[in-house]
């Protein structure tokens, strides 16, 4: 198989789709990998480090999907990129369609196999390849935070930790998972009063015997949800249901009776945000005021720490992308029930349920 890597064109999108060790592994099986020049540069990776592997560097993003049967990607495909895509052609990245019915419409026309990492599922109910970037988003989520509390940045002057004498700051956290999970480890490190919500009151009993009752776990509702919120120095969104919608949890009723200058991150924007205020932003202009709170709503948060982000995201989506690879797209999607769960769009049809529902709510 003929397989491109495009540099990504998102704003400050700095990760790549694939190393040069995972490119590597390609070429040995037998498969040619053409990637774009430069494309790994924001990584630290030169396009020295992929010939050296047994790709090939191509000019421009039109060269290399010109020649890919598969384009491994990080973010969804901008406007411009899908112009230069052709029919069949499989499309491995991050696609988060449900809220975007525009991308959603422009792949169907083109016909593009498209296959999303946040959506290729085990069965535990586990997101196999979302899982690094949100232990990233929910890390750096609590550190962003604190940075936009810092008076100068915008925000309220707290200092999360406290200091002897002075109460430490309040974060809430919507959303138990993978990101809220790793948003609790950094808050409560900094010595932060946390409080973590989530619908499993399983998952919440895990999280109280992990932290020895230094956190407050919550089940959702939303009474609970407006009584944290306004208490709160920090709000972190942290919802996932896979491949849906994010639901609108945190109103701007409650945002308004915050703390002016308290920060909210909604992690969960590339699905819509799980605040009624979320709107994406962008690390050029990466925070707006509603309410009276400073909003930190950036789609691609992981891109800022892009080295990191995409070595751990390459050890996670290369195994699938040489069955891809090595089997085809049928053979693969069949003896792989989890892969096929991560295809939402083919021959001109959704197939992923969420998506559709998602997609016919815009009509």
């Amino acid at each position: 198989m003929i397989i491109g890597v495009t540099k990504e064109i998102k704003d400050n999108e700095y990760r790549v789709g694939l190393t040069p060790a995972g490119a590597g592994v390609l070429c040995q099986e037998g498969h040619e990998v053409y990637v774009q020049k430069n494309a790994g540069i924001g990584s630290g990776l030169p396009d020295e480090s992929y010939i050296q592997a047994g790709a090939k560097v191509l000019d421009s993003a039109a060269d290399v999907f010109d020649v890919a049967d598969m384009i491994i990607k990080v973010k969804e495909p901008q406007s411009s990129e899908v112009a230069m895509m052709k029919e069949g052609q499989i499309l491995f990245t991050y696609l988060h369609l449900a809220p975007a019915p525009e991308l959603t419409k422009q792949l169907l026309e083109k016909k593009i196999s498209g296959i999303a990492y946040e959506t290729i599922q085990l069965e535990d109910g586990s997101l196999p390849l979302l899982r690094p970037m949100s232990e990233v988003a929910g890390r750096l989520s609590v550190q962003i935070g604190s940075h936009y509390l810092q008076r100068d940045k915008g925000g309220s002057g707290v200092l999360l930790g406290g200091v002897p004498g002075v109460k430490p700051g309040r974060v809430t956290i919507i959303g138990g998972g993978i990101v809220g999970a790793n948003a609790l480890k950094m808050a409560a490190g900094l010595g932060a009063q946390v409080s973590i919500f989530d619908v499993n009151p399983v998952r919440l009993a895990y999280l109280d015997d992990l932290y020895g009752g230094r956190i407050t776990t919550i089940v959702a509702n939303a009474e609970a949800i407006a009584e944290e919120v306004i208490l709160s120095d920090l709000l972190i969104g942290a919802v996932l249901i896979a491949g849906a919608k994010a639901p609108r949890l945190v109103t701007r009723a409650m945002l308004s009776r915050m703390r002016p200058n308290s920060v909210a991150v909604d992690v969960s924007v590339d699905q819509g945000g799980c605040f009624e205020s979320t709107k994406p932003t962008t690390h050029t202009h990466p925070t707006y005021m509603d309410s009276g709170v400073l909003h930190y709503c950036v789609s691609n948060i992981p891109g800022a720490v892009a080295r990191t982000s995409t070595f751990a995201l390459t050890n996670v989506t290369l195994p699938y992308a040489r069955k891809l690879a090595n089997q085809g797209l049928r053979k693969a999607l069949k003896e792989d029930p989890a892969l096929a769960k991560g295809l939402n769009v083919h021959s001109g049809e959704i197939t992923q349920k969420a998506v559709a529902e998602a997609f016919e709510s815009y009509r």
